[in-house]
């Protein structure tokens, strides 16, 4: 049974610094607590109502002979788990993942995913779900974007955040400059860039996808070797970003 310090505890890795602390984080829903089950992330515990237990009885049993403690708690204590207005019944908490890279170890995919500056937790964790779809297993959040473990990130991204490498930038880490010092080149999504449907991708690549509002920072704009576009027809002055992704990932993976 959760008493009000356990569930005062509990609640508050909702918020970033608490998660980055504590280095664990919660998750919630059927398919994105499923998802994370069946990954490589390790869970702590399980808390569920009373009613989900009845109507998944075979999820409770794998979670039972998986041997994760599971918490039954009420809707009022589950609700204050939850990031959403109507929770689905149960949630997880798993350890965070060491998500640094120092001298780029740890990415070895011919291309990775920069996210430069993505603010909005809907459009990180639609491009990490299109990378996952694409095969892009390496992303790099630059230090200004969002906390990958928020979790409207974790629901945007239905799950794929737990398919994929998730590395995160550090004011010392300089990743950027690593990665081209092993061979790769920086191809940075730009409006006034080449269009991508006739660029020739090079061996070991770097896409660059910036917050659409404020543009790509100084950083980016100085170590990019090609600016690559999506060519429009329209009159719209440009695409959001994670849409963005989904043709430029198509084109550089295909």
């Amino acid at each position: 049974m959760l008493t009000k310090n356990d569930l005062k505890y509990y609640s508050s890795l909702l918020i970033k610094k608490e998660r980055e602390a504590e280095k664990i984080f919660l998750a919630e829903g059927k398919k994105i607590v499923k998802e994370a089950l069946y990954s490589n992330f390790a869970c702590d515990i399980i808390f569920m109502t009373n009613a989900f237990k009845e109507s998944e009885p075979e999820l409770f049993s794998k979670i039972a002979n998986w041997r994760i403690p599971i918490e039954i708690v009420k809707n009022n204590e589950l609700e204050k788990l939850s990031d959403t207005v109507t929770p689905q019944g149960i949630v997880g908490q798993f350890e965070l993942p060491d998500m640094n890279a120092e001298e780029g170890a740890g990415i070895a995919s011919n291309l990775v995913v920069y996210l430069d500056n993505i603010s909005d937790p809907g459009n990180a964790g639609t491009i990490i779900r299109n990378c996952d779809w694409f095969g892009v297993k390496d992303i790099i959040f630059s230090k200004n974007s969002v906390d990958v473990f928020n979790p409207k990130v974790i629901r945007s991204s239905m799950g794929s955040v737990f398919h994929v490498n998730v590395f995160k930038e550090t004011e010392e880490s300089n990743l950027l400059e690593k990665l081209k010092d092993n061979g790769y080149k920086l191809l940075l999504a730009d409006t006034m860039g080449e269009d991508i449907r006739n660029f020739s991708v090079p061996e070991k690549s770097v896409a660059v996808l910036s917050n659409e509002s404020s543009g790509p920072s100084r950083e980016v704009v100085i170590l990019a070797d090609y600016k690559i576009t999506i060519k429009g027809k329209g009159k719209a002055e440009s695409l959001n970003v994670s849409n963005a992704s989904t043709v430029i990932l198509y084109e550089l993976t295909k």
